[in-house]
């Protein structure tokens, strides 16, 4: 079969090249799938560009990985253990290539059964793609200090993938939803994805836009916690939870003393670490959001296996939507 591969990090077009490697066999507790759309998100950059040498494992005669954890496709075979049943079944896939290098960027993945997801009928495999990680994170950041039910929820940067699911997922959870955007274009996006106040973070009244439309802020979920927390804690309610995804290159430095006044909690959340209930719960609701019709795809922009170094090169550079490897 055809994959993507890397076996050093560096610039895209420095690693990344494809390669014809052996087709694999799913193992115990694992399905194969034949991959229809590969998803890239920013933490695939972090991946390849930090990679080492422990990161690379056998893959048939080579050693490296095939990038991306995300994706949609259909289920071919099944190792032992997994129900014979699943073969033929459309999916959404999440975090394949964490602990182990079987990436979605392959005409075929392995992965643990319960990591492929059914995707229920009518829904396009252009929203499933769009699902993964930033879905799973939105989950997380909405619900790890319980249900976001009647608080007011923050969503930096809600044009984004995360973003995205974060506005839709936190108004199926009964939140009120206030984002910051960067201008129209993302005000209209986030708008559609159903935010009940848009701000744009570059006003110099953002912070009392936000407080006279919405109040102050219970949870704040957060992508850049260096720009944004000056913001945040003009905003937030005391005892409010600020949720950052997203590591930037240089640590903030933490107001201690304000942190503390106003007995607020911050909190890191990484996908690879989360917790192992926590992420079984979001697939599960998520599928539900999905059969619900309550969400809707990021605009996807498509690229051939063969462009993999064009499309990682697209997001570095700020693609607004989802970048795609389109394997059909």
């Amino acid at each position: 079969m055809k994959a993507a591969f890397h076996d050093r990090s560096g610039p895209a077009r420095d690693v990344l090249r494809v390669l014809d490697v052996e087709r694999p066999e799913p193992g115990p507790g694992q399905v194969r799938v034949r991959v229809a759309l590969s998803a890239i998100n920013p933490g695939d950059m972090f991946l390849r560009r930090n990679a080492t040498p422990q990161d690379f494992r056998p893959v048939g005669e080579h050693t490296g990985r095939i990038p991306h954890q995300d994706g949609t496709g259909t289920i071919d075979a099944v190792g032992p253990g997994v129900d014979p049943g699943r073969i033929g079944e459309r999916v959404w896939i999440w975090m394949a290539g964490a602990g182990h290098p079987w990436g979605t960027a392959a005409e075929w993945t392995v992965l643990p059964s319960e990591q492929a997801v059914a995707l229920p009928d009518g829904v396009s495999d252009e929203l499933g793609a769009c699902l993964g990680i930033p879905a799973m994170t939105a989950h997380w950041c909405l619900h790890a200090d319980g249900s976001p039910r009647d608080r007011t929820v923050l969503v930096a940067a809600g044009a984004g993938a995360v973003g995205h699911y974060a506005i839709e997922l936190g108004r199926l959870a009964g939140a009120r939803i206030v984002t910051t955007v960067s201008g129209p274009e993302k005000a209209a996006m986030v708008k559609a994805a159903g935010a009940d106040l848009v701000v744009n973070y570059r006003d110099a009244d953002a912070a009392r836009q936000i407080l006279e439309g919405a109040g102050p802020v219970d949870r704040i979920i957060e992508v850049s916690l260096n720009d944004n927390l000056e913001l945040d804690l003009a905003v937030a309610s005391p005892g409010a939870v600020i949720v950052t995804y997203a590591a930037q290159p240089d640590d903030p430095a933490l107001p201690v003393f304000r942190l503390m006044w106003a007995n607020l909690v911050l909190r890191f959340a990484l996908f690879l670490t989360e917790p192992r209930d926590a992420l079984l719960r979001a697939a599960t609701e998520i599928t539900a959001a999905l059969e619900d019709g309550a969400l809707t795809p990021l605009p996807v922009h498509s690229f051939s296996l063969d462009d993999v170094a064009v499309a990682h090169e697209a997001v570095e550079n700020g693609l607004i939507g989802k970048a795609v490897l389109d394997l059909r």
